[in-house]
């Protein structure tokens, strides 16, 4: 009998196969699946092939007795990674501060591969116990936090991942710097407790942080916000303020960039009154000489 039909069934379609002379054997060329195989029952198509006769006797076979009918198709999307928190050029104050990403691959894709999640800290590898994984669409949400505290400066953690059919995401990183010391702050005008006639007064002082300068400064006084108050780079200011009658309190604070602040409180009395004489007497007077006399004067602010 000879073949009269032979025909492969791929993914629900059939497709015919034509005898090719040359090879011996019946091919077709089609159009792989468009989805990857990874979802599919043992991570391929089975690909069914029914052979006929011209008798209309058939016969077949498929992938799940023939290995050669086991069609792997690979997406070639890479996934995405993601990074929230903290974003490269941040200044943190938490020595063990949390790094928050997604790593998210395409609709119907192979999805993620979690054991391909590589996260370094400054080029070490860090443990899984450090790593916190929860699921979103298509892929995860991951929390990183430093098991032990970090040093105050400069620190830098990459991401890494591919999906199930191998393809890897474009690295990802951010560069952040950790500091914990408030900055420095010192004034050196007015002094606490001054007493003054004049309203127009100078708030003078320096500041510095060793991590995250520069340093910027705010003025309160009576609570009140001063405005803006100008930091030369050798970390000293300056701002002219005007007092109310009475005490005052004068609140300055330096805040570097990670949030750290220092804070620095000076109390002033203003005192404009002008004393007024208003009597005064001699007694006795006229006096006799080297004899003792009292003087008696009145006075009003």
């Amino acid at each position: 009998m000879a073949i009269s039909q032979v025909r492969a069934k791929v993914n629900g379609a059939w497709y015919t196969l034509t005898y090719n002379s040359s090879t011996g054997k019946y091919e077709a060329t089609i159009t792989a699946p468009g989805a990857t195989s990874y979802h599919q029952s043992g991570g391929y198509y089975n690909v069914e092939v029914e052979a006929t006769n011209t008798a209309g006797t058939k016969g077949t076979a498929d992938g799940s007795s023939m290995t050669g009918l086991r069609l792997v198709v690979r997406e070639r999307v890479a996934p995405v990674i993601t990074i929230l928190s903290p974003s490269s050029g941040a200044y943190v104050s938490n020595s063990q501060q949390p790094v928050i990403f997604t790593v998210v691959d395409e609709s119907g894709g192979s999805g993620i591969d979690l054991n391909t999640l590589v996260v370094k800290q400054d080029g070490t590898d860090v443990g899984s116990g450090a790593i916190q994984t929860q699921a979103v669409t298509n892929g995860y949400s991951v929390t990183y936090t430093p098991e032990s505290a970090l040093g105050d400066g400069s620190h830098t953690v990459t991401v890494d991942v591919s999906d199930h059919d191998g393809n890897a995401a474009t690295q990802k990183a951010t560069t952040y710097t950790v500091d914990t010391v408030p900055p420095t702050l010192n004034i050196t005008s007015p002094a606490d407790g001054l007493i003054t006639a004049t309203a127009s007064l100078n708030v003078a002082g320096t500041t510095n942080d060793a991590t995250s300068s520069p340093v910027t400064v705010t003025i309160k006084l009576n609570g009140v916000d001063q405005g803006n108050v100008t930091v030369g780079s050798d970390g000293s200011f300056s701002k002219s303020i005007t007092l109310a009658d009475g005490t005052n309190t004068i609140e300055v604070t330096a805040t570097d960039s990670a949030g750290k602040s220092s804070s620095v409180t000076r109390t002033v009395t203003l005192d404009a009154s002008i004393p007024r004489v208003v009597s005064a007497s001699i007694t006795p007077n006229p006096v006799d000489a080297g004899a003792t006399m009292i003087i008696s004067v009145e006075i009003t602010e």
